[in-house]
């Protein structure tokens, strides 16, 4: 379990000032992978008491902008948030119910910065999502397609 004091060190290192807030938002990403910002958002209510949306935006951004957090941005969906950041992994998103989940590159570290035709961009960073239907949603729909329909008797 990571420590309120191991975010402190991971905000002074980049450097950034340590306050409440942003210790309670890396707290947040770090407990719900892949929430979005509403969800960040009512647990960093939840460990502060009142705190305004645009301020946790504010302090998203400047995580973001400081690689301490990730933004995905599935199609579809609202932006979503982790901690998980610097091994350029990539993503699965469930079709049903939007539950996302991490997916290492499939050939080790980060094999996909190599375009086969970069057209003269310096590569950093690549973002691939797998689209497709999770284990529950799946089982969802095959019971639902083996339920008996009931037919009406006309009388």
């Amino acid at each position: 379990m990571v420590t309120k004091e191991h975010y402190e060190e991971m905000l002074r290192a980049v450097p950034l000032r340590v306050t409440r807030p942003r210790v309670a938002v890396l707290e947040a990403v770090g407990m719900h992978p892949h929430a979005d910002a509403d969800t960040v958002i009512g647990a960093v209510r939840a460990e502060l008491g009142s705190v305004s949306k645009q301020a946790v935006y504010d302090v998203l951004g400047a995580l973001v902008d400081a690689h301490l957090v990730r933004r995905i941005e599935p199609s579809g969906s609202p932006a979503r948030y982790e901690s998980r950041v610097g091994d350029n992994h990539h993503h699965v998103v469930c079709r049903s119910c939007g539950d996302i989940a991490d997916v290492d590159c499939a050939l080790g570290a980060a094999p996909c910065l190599h375009a086969s035709n970069d057209h003269g961009f310096t590569i950093d960073e690549a973002e691939v999502i797998y689209w497709g239907t999770c284990p529950a949603c799946a089982a969802k729909r095959l019971l639902n397609e083996q339920e008996p329909t009931t037919s009406r008797s006309d009388k």
